[in-house]
């Protein structure tokens, strides 16, 4: 059983469509994706078209989630909610939060019981963004019986083996390798190079196999489409895997 796992494209569709020929490349035949999927400045819809096309299995992301928000509640002024059609809106909506694929592999986007959690990464009081400890890591898959459990959200790839020998993977982020937030203090999320991630599943024996492979694309259309937003953290992470705050 060998399979890929795709995260927090964003929108990105110039990445997701480099992964995707990378992973066809490789022979695999089998995505899953885990959310987040078209928020962000980018091309929701382009991006929601083709993600529709390709029916990978899914869950539905926080951000994907706060714009099926949006969407019953009736409008909003984002640009990627104006991107989109109704069939994008109930392609989200149809997505469940959590997911058992294959009978052997637990599929979340922030953790097991939280969409907008740091699970494997935590902020920390001065901002700073670093691995969770084991212990907490343990307690947020507690209860899930799958050897091999997928995560997403940080945007931060990770491969983390717990101590009964279950795994827990974080494949990174396809479309947006930085950003920056305010909640529970300001701090930064960069991971240094501008090439889509995802992560590489093979099932060996008793265990799994996990590779994170980053793909180089063609990053300077979506990096001055966010910065012709106004968006400048997203498009200096885009155009660089580091970011410019916005004040700068």
């Amino acid at each position: 059983m060998k399979f890929a796992a795709i995260a927090d494209v964003h929108g990105n569709r110039p990445a997701l469509e480099a992964v995707l020929a990378d992973i066809a490349e490789l022979g695999i035949n089998e995505v899953v994706n885990l959310g987040d999927h078209v928020s962000g400045p980018l091309e929701a819809a382009r991006t929601a078209d083709l993600l529709i096309e390709r029916g990978f299995p899914s869950v539905r992301g926080d951000q994907d989630r706060i714009l099926v928000e949006l969407w019953q509640a009736g409008t909003s002024a984002r640009s990627d909610f104006q991107q989109l059609e109704r069939k994008h809106f109930d392609w989200m909506a149809s997505m469940p939060p959590t997911l058992r694929y294959r009978e052997q592999v637990f599929l979340c986007h922030g953790s097991p019981r939280d969409d907008a959690a740091f699970w494997l990464d935590h902020i920390a009081d001065d901002g700073s963004v670093r691995p969770s400890g084991i212990e907490a890591i343990e307690a947020g898959a507690e209860g899930i019986d799958a050897r091999l459990i997928l995560c997403a959200h940080t945007h931060i790839p990770r491969v983390v083996r717990l101590r009964d020998g279950r795994m827990v993977v974080n494949p990174g982020s396809v479309g947006l390798p930085g950003y920056d937030g305010k909640a529970p203090v300001p701090y930064v999320v960069e991971v240094g190079t501008p090439h889509a991630c995802y992560a590489i599943l093979e099932h060996a024996g008793e265990g799994w196999l996990a590779t994170l492979r980053y793909v180089p694309y063609d990053n300077t259309a979506m990096a001055a489409l966010a910065r012709s937003k106004g968006m400048l953290t997203w498009a200096s992470a885009i155009a660089t895997g580091w970011v410019q705050r916005e004040s700068g």
